[in-house]
């Protein structure tokens, strides 16, 4: 597994919380954040899935 999945589920966890705690706050912008971090999450983590396809590819 590519470190860049493993950090990009991270990232979305964050932002899934920041999100959540906007919400309950009214905190517009911390919802904003999290929003913006939970899509850079999957943006990561794809890239990472795109590096293990690529690895598995090769190895074949």
């Amino acid at each position: 597994m590519d470190k860049d999945r493993i950090a990009g589920a991270a990232k979305q966890a964050k932002g899934a919380i920041k999100d959540a705690a906007g919400k309950l706050t009214g905190d517009a912008k911390l919802q904003a954040e999290g929003k913006a971090d939970k899509v850079a999450g999957k943006v990561q983590n794809a890239a990472g899935g795109a590096k293990d396809a690529v690895r598995k590819a090769a190895d074949k």
